[in-house]
């Protein structure tokens, strides 16, 4: 089993930068693709980034040149830098990891809310 915590979300100007955390327990956190979802009211949750065990990065094209999902396996965390804000990026962000030992596991954190207005 794997828990996993967001943090960082707030609310922000456009134009502004945050930088969203998710540490996740557990000893195999190396194992897992990890990545940030969000879903904004009314519509369906949305892939923002993965990245591989090996650090591959992947984004939507929402979030290409204006986010970064990067991991820190010492730690346990994965992080997305977000900046020049819109506030159609306004959202609850999900922290998600895929995969494991034995494979086939997904979990998801709670939630962090991120709201861009002025």
């Amino acid at each position: 089993q794997v828990q996993l915590v967001e943090s960082g979300g707030g609310l922000v100007q456009p134009g502004g930068s945050l930088r969203l955390s998710c540490a996740a327990s557990g000893s195999d956190f190396r194992f897992y693709v990890m990545g940030w979802y969000r879903q904004a009211p009314g519509k369906q949750r949305e892939l923002v980034a993965t990245i591989t065990t090996t650090g591959s990065a992947n984004y939507a094209d929402s979030g290409k040149g204006r986010f970064t999902i990067s991991r820190d396996n010492a730690k346990n965390t994965v992080y997305l830098q977000m900046n020049s804000l819109k506030p159609e990026d306004t959202a609850v962000y999900y922290c998600n990891a895929r995969g494991g030992l034995p494979a086939g596991n997904n979990y998801w954190g709670q939630g962090t809310q991120v709201t861009v207005s002025s």
